[in-house]
């Protein structure tokens, strides 16, 4: 599968798990050129407290677009290490 945002590839795997609706990529399947930190946080109340990334596309930013669990719940262990996308990046 891959991660697509203004026409550029943000992930790429065969390694994906499949939760809520969302494809969860591995992180080190993640172009970690095309991502930056934010300090934008939310809680879900089974899986955790999940931070998120800025993608980045060459001059333009799509905030907050890419969210991960640093430290899930265990019943949402299957998604440690793992990054989901939503804000219009693309996922087939």
């Amino acid at each position: 599968m891959e991660a697509r945002w203004n026409d550029a590839v943000l992930a790429s795997s065969d390694d994906i798990v499949k939760l809520e609706g969302n494809a969860y990529f591995p992180a080190e399947a993640l172009k970690a050129d095309r991502f930056r930190a934010s300090s934008h946080r939310s809680v879900c109340g089974w899986k955790g407290e999940a931070h998120y990334y800025d993608v980045v596309v060459g001059d333009k930013v799509n905030a907050n677009a890419a969210w991960f669990y640093p430290d899930p719940k265990s019943a949402a262990e299957e998604i440690r290490g793992r990054v989901a996308f939503w804000k219009g990046v693309v996922v087939s």
